[in-house]
């Protein structure tokens, strides 16, 4: 190889190394709250800081329990819900479907960027 190859691809990993870091700090974000979403009509908003069982409706029980949330009773039939990863600080959801509820973790954290920015939900 030759010397401008070499400060090529050191130079690319070097700005790889850089991206890669910016992501990973730019997405440790606290989510101190949960929203829970009934047919897409807000239920309510929640801290994870208090322990209690919220009973959505005459569907679901969630309960918030040492700043994790967790589904604990449905009439779904499946119950994939209840076998969901808990939502914590890190973030996360609890979704069932048969009943349209959502249980999503909520950055409540002030944000520099403002309401009317655009959000960016997926990449393809």
């Amino acid at each position: 190889m030759k010397k401008k190859e070499i400060f090529f691809i050191a130079g690319l990993l070097v700005l790889a190394g850089v991206m890669w870091l910016g992501f990973r700090l730019s997405g440790q974000r606290s989510h101190n709250t949960i929203r829970i979403t009934v047919d897409g009509k807000e239920f309510g908003t929640y801290s994870l800081d208090k322990d209690q069982v919220i009973h959505i409706g005459d569907t679901n029980v969630c309960e918030i329990k040492d700043g994790k949330v967790t589904m604990i009773e449905a009439t779904c039939p499946d119950h994939y819900c209840m076998k969901q990863k808990a939502i914590d600080e890190h973030g996360g959801s609890i979704i069932c479907l048969p009943n349209k509820v959502v249980i999503e973790g909520e950055d409540t954290a002030d944000s520099s960027e403002s309401e009317d920015s655009p959000k960016i939900d997926a990449v393809t």
